[in-house]
């Protein structure tokens, strides 16, 4: 990171101060990412952007309990996590199927050739169909990692869990994406 740009650490402090014109750069920076995790959780587009704004009402809410010289990124994505978990278990209560497999993983940066976007776009959707396969524990940490580029530490304080279980969740989801895989290729064909 530049000198003359400013960490997350450091623009929660100014927001803490009084600043409340830098939570717009936290919002900036977060926006994407938490849209990105959500639709991971949610199908529905406009539930993913009431809900990543109900992520930056509460965390605006609350940053005057974030500890500054802590990272920042895994306070912010524990108070999504703990969101949409939450709007999960409400929608299961009324019977709402509420994981559609298109939205578990994001659509793929499109490549430079046909070739090559049709290749992508068959593997992205069997990958899709695979990982949403997984149990949920093992999903999101494969996501979290993946797809959010969180390190295993702060895969752990999202989660509330140790970062050796982190480990452990990684390599059981690995393993059994690959025996899901395994299954499929070895099916018999009819």
């Amino acid at each position: 990171m530049p000198d003359n740009v400013e960490s997350d650490e450091e623009i929660a402090s100014k927001v803490q101060s009084g600043d409340v014109e830098a939570f717009g750069e936290i919002i900036n920076r977060y926006q994407d990412k938490l849209r990105r995790y959500a639709r991971h959780f949610l199908s529905a587009e406009h539930e993913v952007e009431d809900l990543v704004q109900d992520v930056f009402s509460k965390a605006y809410i609350n940053l005057r309990s974030f500890d500054s010289d802590r990272r920042f990124s895994p306070w912010i994505y524990r108070i999504a996590h703990n969101t949409f978990v939450n709007e999960i278990r409400r929608k299961s209560r009324y019977g709402f199927n509420f994981i559609d497999a298109d939205t578990i993983l994001p659509i793929l940066a499109a490549p430079e050739t046909s070739d090559a976007d049709a290749i992508n776009s068959e593997l992205d959707a069997e990958l899709k169909i695979h990982l949403a396969a997984l149990p949920p524990k093992y999903r999101e940490v494969l996501v979290l990692f993946y797809f959010e580029s969180l390190s295993y530490q702060e895969i752990a304080a999202v989660l509330k869990i140790p970062q050796s279980t982190v480990g452990v969740r990684m390599n059981r989801g690995r393993t059994k994406l690959r025996e899901i895989y395994d299954q499929e290729i070895n099916k018999p064909t009819s």
